[in-house]
């Protein structure tokens, strides 16, 4: 019997892995970032293109030191960027101080829920960041985890209850057909006696 069991995101410890594993100790430390994108454009084209970025909720940065590179979308849990909507000030703030953007990411980062906080200089684009662990959505995820791994478990059992009833099946109908047999026989045997009766008569 197969059973097919769906891939979780998140590692079994999340909380355990971030406080532990070298990459996230040196990413949850501020650390100096650079916008990767465009880098075959002139820096005003650049510029631009990173503002537009950040307006419609995406970018991409590195970590300097480790050379990290990261995909960044400014919007909660489960929302894409694409869908009509612009990012809140809680992911992406022009206005908290002239010529920088702070922005707030959240990502899963080696099975491990996090968000990047830090700003960009608006004109340099670089600009220093931090990961942090996001104990909620790790919850979350590790719920959703634990469903899936239980899936395939409750889908065996019921292919096995399937079995079951398709193996008993057949043999109840061959207890029907017997009795049916049984009683068409007694049947035919009271009605030769009935013939016998009505001979001697």
């Amino acid at each position: 019997m197969i059973e097919y069991r769906r891939m979780s995101r998140v590692v079994s410890d999340q909380k355990h892995c971030f406080d532990t594993n070298e990459l996230f100790r040196r990413l949850s430390r501020e650390t100096e970032i650079k916008y990767t994108g465009y880098m075959d454009r002139t820096a005003e084209e650049r510029q631009a293109q990173f503002t537009n970025g950040c307006r419609i909720g995406k970018t991409d940065i590195a970590f300097i030191n480790s050379g990290t590179n990261f995909p960044l979308r400014f919007f909660p849990w489960g929302t894409e960027a694409g869908q009509g909507i612009s990012p809140t000030k809680e992911f992406v703030d022009f206005e908290r101080e002239r010529g920088k953007v702070f922005i707030k990411a959240p990502f899963i980062l080696n099975g491990v829920c996090v968000y990047l906080k830090g700003w960009i200089s608006l004109t340099r684009l670089d600009g220093m960041a931090y990961i942090e662990f996001d104990e909620e959505q790790a919850e979350a995820e590790n719920t959703l985890s634990r469903i899936n791994n239980n899936y395939p478990q409750q889908t065996a059992q019921q292919q096995q209850q399937q079995q079951q009833q398709q193996q008993q099946q057949p043999l109840s109908k061959m207890l029907i057909k017997t009795e049916n047999q049984r009683k068409h026989s007694v049947s035919d045997n009271h009605s030769n006696e009935m013939e016998k009766r009505a001979r001697l008569q």
